[in-house]
């Protein structure tokens, strides 16, 4: 079955470049000049994946991309010209799972797409435990004291890519690899982003982290179930 992306970018040498390079990539791409379009579009067709500039007229791409998060975990690429690092996290802080800079590379962002979309995690039936976490990667549920807890896919498979390792430390590098598979030459904001963002949602206290810990200079381990 072909992957339907959603193409959201104003500009129409960008977009008339992006659509048939992504379709010789094997993807079905509907392209939207604006942020209102990409919404209603959403509402009614099939989406696998958002690519979504940020620079849009009307409503920006920060406020699409944190209105498609609050809905649900549909999977988004930022694609912008914004390259300073506080653009690049404000993407990721209002829900991106991943960006690209212009000038983009198709076959380079084809590669992200697959990268987003491919799903790995442990054996079917496994259950894994994290602090008070039940987490069940074949259900995609995660629960606190039998509670669910809403993860977007992103989020979900860091904390899984963790809970694997039962206790030892994984790399930044490993976590970029596996959650998002390729390198990226050293720029772990993305990797940051995520790890906060997954806090705020399975830590009693974020700021004092008791499930996913720090090792300095090393990585990121998870505490043991309780």
């Amino acid at each position: 079955m072909a992957v339907h992306v959603l193409l959201v970018e104003d500009d129409d040498l960008i977009g008339q470049a992006l659509v048939p390079a992504l379709g010789d990539e094997g993807f079905d791409v509907h392209r939207v000049a604006s942020g209102e379009d990409a919404l209603g579009h959403l509402r009614s067709a099939p989406t696998d994946l958002v690519l979504l500039d940020l620079m849009l007229p009307g409503m920006d791409g920060l406020a699409v991309c944190e209105t498609l998060r609050a809905q649900g975990d549909l999977p988004i690429i930022v694609v912008t010209a914004r390259t300073a690092s506080e653009d690049v996290i404000a993407g990721l802080e209002a829900g991106a799972d991943d960006y690209v800079t212009k000038p983009v590379i198709a076959r380079e962002l084809a590669a992200r797409i697959r990268a987003l979309l491919r799903r790995r995690g442990p054996g079917r039936g496994d259950v894994l435990h994290a602090g008070e976490l039940e987490i069940r990667p074949q259900k995609n549920e995660v629960l606190r004291a039998g509670i669910p807890v809403h993860l977007t896919r992103t989020e979900f498979r860091l904390l899984v890519a963790l809970a694997t390792a039962q206790g030892d430390v994984v790399t930044r590098e490993e976590l970029l690899h596996r959650i998002w598979g390729y390198d990226y030459f050293g720029d772990t904001r993305l990797l940051d982003v995520h790890v906060r963002r997954l806090r705020r949602k399975i830590e009693p206290d974020p700021d004092r982290p008791e499930v996913v810990l720090t090792v300095r200079g090393a990585g990121y381990r998870i505490a043991p179930g309780r």
